[in-house]
């Protein structure tokens, strides 16, 4: 740390220095299985963007719709954000995780003895990081 600034000075610009500079784009809680999404998502790893458009857009699965918006909101980033010219871009990961179960919604099942188990509608969060070929 330099002589002169403080702690909280030198962490944020180290945080600057080491940002992930690829563009991207995040959907947050969205209604769908995060299985689901994956089975989708898994497809379009390491195509070019056009490739990855039309695997999407021809896709009948309901998470190949959400995906596919993700996808044009991470190109959008890239052309307005970083200036990055959409041709030369490809996608580098596409994952799904889990969302929070206390935003899931659920409900009982009556079950046997008087018990209940829960009905979950799960939730998860999608996110597309593009890079460009070299």
């Amino acid at each position: 740390m330099p002589k002169g600034e403080s702690r909280t000075q030198y962490k944020r610009q180290r945080n600057k220095d080491n940002k992930d500079r690829r563009p991207q784009a995040h959907a947050k809680y969205i209604r769908i299985s995060d299985i689901k999404a994956r089975i989708v998502l898994d497809q379009i790893k390491g195509k070019g963007i056009e490739e990855a458009r039309a695997l999407l857009l021809y896709n009948p699965r309901e998470g190949a719709r959400i995906a596919l918006k993700v996808l044009n909101s991470a190109v959008a980033n890239a052309e307005n954000n970083l200036g990055l010219n959409p041709d030369d871009l490809y996608v580098e990961t596409a994952y799904a995780n889990r969302g929070s179960s206390h935003y899931s919604r659920w409900r009982l099942r009556a079950r046997a003895r008087g018990r209940a188990n829960r009905i979950e509608r799960k939730v998860s969060h999608i996110s597309v990081i593009l890079n460009e070929r070299k």
